[in-house]
């Protein structure tokens, strides 16, 4: 669209994080001009976070990576496409064959979900590998959604999302959407959308050890103790049968083992539990009745639910307490999305509904799910001799140094391997240990569709977006580096590359093409005619604002992929781990004298780590600091502003107090993403703003030992005043 002689405007769907924001860019040649948002797209309406900037910085950002480097005794070389996939290949290949297939590893970090060619052309790589050590961002993250969707309704993906724009009653639990733009809940605009609850006359209540951005805009904000919300779920699950509250409707007969669950929460009264979550048995009851009795209900829980010791068991109660209100499959309560490009019942179709403890970890003994180990093994499977020790490893996309536990040991970790190769467009934290860094192009630079959040959005949308700027002629996407690699991997051992149909797939079914498919096969697709009504990728790419379909809808029992189509209330390995925590509620404590509870936080300006070398979003107030009580400041004579050292098993960091008594007693919180003062990283804006790294503080150790998340929230630390004599620290 041409707005003058040399000036045109691109429309597209910001991907730096889950919300979708449609933005427009104007363009004057190869000058970006401005980023807004873009008022003609029907799902998020002209909202743009303070993010959307950042497509412009990382775009022009001189410190990106545009062509393959090699490191050398003398520094890092610029290499050949060719020269760098040859040897990347042939390093692994030769690992393989000296150390079996698992010798080689992958990682795979949380942006390779923002692209869908990564993302499909990523599977095929890992098939021709055929390494059961594979990695990723989810065990730092969202597994124990995909473990209670997986046990639960039959499928890993088959996370049902609150109707956030119908319902009368939003209980959220551990997360901070007006922060996070509403993770595995797709919501542009989403603080709009919760001030929108309570003008309808609804309610918002957040359960939080922080008041966050989100409980400020909530009726009631609750504080809890860290690492303790299952023991609350419980306890509403209590009420709500000991008063004869629940009200499952339709569920009743599509669903197994009410007498379980009704079972399971009679020993967890609010009385019982009230000391542990700091949340008093009336509170807790009085928010029972309010859940049950109000008419669209959803109780949303993420991060702080799930990073934590009992995450699975988090994750599971918030869907019994969703379901034995009625609220799970209706309109204002929560509903399985059905999206134009639908993975869920591309995968079902195929067989793939996910696994659970098919193999375990080597040193640990840690299962695996969806055919991934436990991130918080890779360190010890690197560093431990013996039989099926890492030797390789293959990084995309990520920066675990910064974004895994105890990120001093993947450190060293990385250090001892034999070769490492990094798909990456930056020299952060974790490739700078890389033998061979192999950068993508940029997003702008490729088409756009998200196969992902389009499956977790709040309305069933669709949006196709084109390359806004050709890729220089020496360029490569992530899919070209790896299909690239895959072809050079199955070049040097024929057996790699399957069946004839296999081959003949890999060759010709390009991610667009597979996107292609997908969408014309899909539930608004026009199917084998081409030229009937209904959805193709060559109408939807005309659609230069994307296309709303519709409201969520009732599904069930159709969209279950349960052996017998029925949702299954009680999963036994769930509903074993309540032993383990009836242990730990049984001894816990305050802990010991002079310590305290770490949590997390994140920044409307920051995901993750990679964010930070753009200078508009890290301008401005400093963010990478420690909240603290007042009262636990004053206990350890630590003044607001003054620097403090904080203190874990695995590390040990300093940076500036922030008092503050939104955080709650016994509490202390260090944001996540930062920490950019490594040797050797390339990232001159992060550098002058490097903060700490909370990672440096969280436990490879500890984690929910039921489905292998890292438990990155409730680490036990101590903190104290750092006094400087002469220049000297002194604690």
């Amino acid at each position: 669209m041409a707005s003058g002689a040399d000036e045109r405007v691109h429309f597209r769907t910001c991907h730096l994080c889950e919300a979708m924001c449609g933005v427009e860019i104007r363009v004057r040649g190869e000058d970006i001009l401005s980023v807004r948002g873009d008022h003609a797209d029907p799902f998020s309406r002209g909202h743009i976070c303070p993010k959307a900037v950042a497509l412009k910085d990382v775009h022009e950002d001189p410190d990106r990576l545009r062509q393959p480097l090699r490191r050398t005794a003398d520094g890092w070389e610029q290499v050949s496409w060719d020269e760098a996939l040859d040897e990347a290949a042939r390093r692994l290949v030769d690992i393989q064959a000296a150390h079996g297939r698992s010798a080689v590893a992958t990682y795979f970090g949380n942006p390779m979900v923002h692209s869908y060619t990564a993302l499909l052309s990523g599977t095929l790589l890992l098939r021709a590998l055929r390494s059961h050590n594979r990695y990723s961002a989810t065990s730092v993250d969202q597994l124990p959604h995909h473990f209670a969707a997986y046990h639960m309704y039959g499928h890993q993906l088959l996370i049902p999302v609150p109707d956030l724009d119908r319902l009368q009653f939003l209980l959220v639990i551990g997360a901070n959407p007006a922060a996070s733009n509403g993770s595995l809940m797709t919501a542009p605009d989403v603080a709009r959308r919760l001030k929108a609850i309570r003008q309808r006359g609804g309610r918002l209540v957040v359960v939080d050890p922080r008041r966050s951005e989100t409980a400020r805009l909530a009726d009631t904000h609750l504080f809890i103790r860290p690492g303790t919300d299952a023991l609350l779920l419980l306890a509403l699950l209590h009420t709500i049968f000991a008063e004869g509250l629940e009200r499952p409707g339709k569920l009743e007969t599509l669903a197994n083992g009410w007498d379980a669950i009704r079972q399971v929460a009679k020993g967890y009264s609010p009385e019982q539990v009230e000391h542990a979550c700091g949340i008093g048995a009336s509170e807790i009851r009085r928010l029972a009745r309010d859940f049950a009795a109000s008419d669209g209900a959803a109780c949303y829980g993420r991060m702080g639910a799930s990073v934590q010791r009992f995450g699975a068991l988090c994750q599971w109660l918030i869907q019994l307490l969703n379901i034995v209100t009625g609220n799970l499959d209706r309109p204002g309560g929560t509903l399985f999305t059905r999206p134009a490009f639908d993975l869920i019942a591309l995968a079902t179709s195929l067989g793939q509904r996910g696994h659970f403890d098919r193999r375990r970890t080597r040193v640990r003994g840690l299962p695996e799910f969806g055919g991934e180990f436990p991130v918080a093994a890779l360190a010890e499977e690197i560093l431990t001799p013996g039989q099926g020790q890492i030797r390789a490893l293959m990084t995309a996309a990520g920066n675990p140094v910064l974004s895994t536990p105890n990120g001093l040991q993947l450190e060293r970790a990385l250090e001892r391997l034999d070769f490492m190769v990094a798909v990456d467009f930056y020299i952060n934290e974790t490739t700078r240990h890389a033998h061979l860094i192999l950068p993508p192009t940029f997003a702008l630079e490729r088409d756009h569709y998200d196969t992902v959040f389009h499956a977790l959005a709040i309305r069933n949308t669709a949006r196709y977006c084109p390359p806004l700027f050709p890729p220089a002629a020496d360029a490569r996407h992530d899919w070209e580096i790896f299909g690239g690699l895959r072809e050079r991997l199955e070049k040097l051992d024929p057996a790699r590359a399957g069946s004839a149909y296999v081959r003949w797939f890999t060759r010709w079914m390009n991610p667009r093409r597979i996107l292609a498919r997908g969408i014309r096969f899909g539930p608004y697709g026009t199917g084998w005619n081409p030229f009937g009504p209904g959805l193709t990728l060559g109408r939807l790419s005309k659609e230069l604002h994307g296309v709303d379909l519709g409201a969520l809808r009732p599904s069930l029992p159709d969209r279950l992929a349960t052996q017998d189509g029925a949702i299954e209330l009680a999963p036994k390995p769930l509903r074993d781990d309540l032993e383990r925590l009836a242990g730990w509620h049984a001894s816990f404590a305050a802990g010991a004298d002079g310590q305290l509870w770490l949590i997390g936080r994140r920044d409307l300006r920051s995901n993750n780590s990679w964010m930070h070398n753009s200078h508009r979003l890290v301008k401005g107030p400093r963010r990478c600091d420690l909240l603290m009580h007042p009262q636990d400041a004053a206990r350890r004579a630590i003044a607001d502003g003054a620097m403090a050292r904080v203190t874990s098993r695995t590390g040990t960091v300093e940076l500036p107090v922030r008092l503050t008594e939104d955080i709650m007693p016994g509490v202390v919180s260090i944001p996540h993403g930062w920490g950019h003062l490594r040797p050797g990283i390339r990232l001159s804006v992060a550098s002058r703003h490097p903060g700490v790294s909370v990672n440096d503080l969280t436990d490879d150790q500890a984690l929910d030992e039921l489905c292998g998340n890292a438990a990155l929230n409730g680490v036990p630390v101590v903190v104290a005043p750092v006094e400087r004599v002469g220049g000297q620290a002194l604690a």
